[in-house]
């Protein structure tokens, strides 16, 4: 307890650049070779902010009231009057006055809007599952029908929630974020064959907002040794990149840039990325010109089109180092031969499409 509350007190002195120089750069090697550390700056930087606009929203309130409580309401009633000439006197006399008084309330209330705005930590930054239910009739209209024996019976009605995921492993394992199947009475997968498979919730990872599905149907034949590999090493500002996903009922594809190294509020467990992003997409693979995985699909800033955020792969490989390796199978097929590699992206796509998945969700 007591390592943690100066843990805390370092992390306070680091972002009001208390520290020295060699102790802030101490501090920031820290975090980059401790997420959880790093996941509490970014945590205790939101409080902070937080913090300060919610003293400049009640300063703000305090000078409000104090104005108001300095105007005579009724004096004022009674001198202005329903008689058109009083309005007209007291607007000559006094319209310089009433000019700045006017002026000040929109300028207030600009500024209080404002800081709603900025305090919204959520808000602001959308998850991209997709909610199926209250889609209009015409877009239900356009969901398959789920075709797969037993399991399609099982889950003939309209999924509440949908998403994307991909393939870890040849034997059924799947990635996705947790938000799209976190409190579901029931998870099935759909592949580009519209074959339907129920899955379960091995892993969760709060933290990272990664889950983990198996395949547990029957029906379901492993797939082939995976075309791609899960990146190690940090991608560069610039380097083009592209993703799958279900924003509808057949897969979507999306190309872009990274546009910054961290993510929302300079969360270094994410990549910031120029793609643009619908419900739906949430879960989805982030691949390189080579076709490494490099992130998980996770968010998209509310009012910039394009922002989209990803979790960094590095914690994918956490999130599969987590499962039992008998469970896994004794290596992760990966092909070795980068089978992506060289070839044009509409070929990179057709050999991606059989280790994406519609996720579907249902409470």
């Amino acid at each position: 307890m007591r390592n943690e509350i100066e843990l805390q007190v370092i992390i306070e002195d680091y972002l009001k650049g208390n520290l020295s120089e060699s102790e802030a750069k101490a501090f920031e090697e820290l975090r980059i070779n401790d997420p959880s550390v790093d996941h509490k700056v970014v945590t205790h930087k939101v409080f902070l902010d937080a913090m300060g606009d919610y003293a400049a929203t009640l300063d703000l309130k305090s000078r409000m009231d104090q104005i108001h409580a300095d105007i005579d309401v009724a004096a004022l009633s009674r001198e202005l009057g329903p008689h058109p000439s009083k309005i007209v006197n007291m607007w000559r006399k006094n319209k310089a006055a009433i000019a700045v008084a006017a002026s000040f309330i929109f300028l207030a209330s600009v500024t209080v809007y404002s800081i709603k705005q900025n305090t919204k930590q959520i808000g602001d930054v959308q998850l991209v599952s997709r909610q199926l239910a209250k889609m209009s009739s015409v877009q239900n209209n356009l969901i398959r029908k789920l075709n797969n024996g037993a399991a399609a019976q099982k889950s003939a009605k309209p999924a509440n929630y949908g998403g994307t995921g991909f393939a870890l492993t040849a034997n059924g394992y799947i990635c996705t974020n947790l938000h799209v199947v976190d409190g579901a009475d029931s998870v099935y997968v759909q592949n580009s064959k519209g074959e339907s498979f129920k899955v379960s919730i091995p892993f969760r990872d709060p933290q990272y907002d990664l889950a983990i599905l198996k395949i547990e149907d029957e029906g379901f034949k492993s797939l082939s040794n995976l075309p791609y590999k899960i990146r190690n090493n940090n991608i560069g500002m610039g380097e083009q990149v592209y993703t799958l996903g279900f924003p509808k009922d057949d897969a979507v594809f999306g190309e872009g840039y990274v546009s910054s190294k961290t993510g929302h509020n300079g969360d270094t467990t994410q990549y910031q990325v120029s793609i643009l992003v619908n419900p739906g997409n949430s879960g989805g693979p982030l691949l390189d010109n080579q076709g490494n995985v490099i992130g998980v699909v996770s968010a998209k800033e509310d009012q910039v089109d394009g922002a989209t955020f990803a979790i960094k792969s590095k914690y994918v490989q956490e999130a599969l180092r987590s499962i039992a390796d008998d469970s896994l199978g004794r290596k992760i097929p990966f092909n070795k031969r980068k089978s992506l590699q060289g070839l044009s992206r509409t070929k990179q796509i057709e050999k991606m499409q059989d280790y994406v998945f519609m996720i579907k969700v249902y409470k």
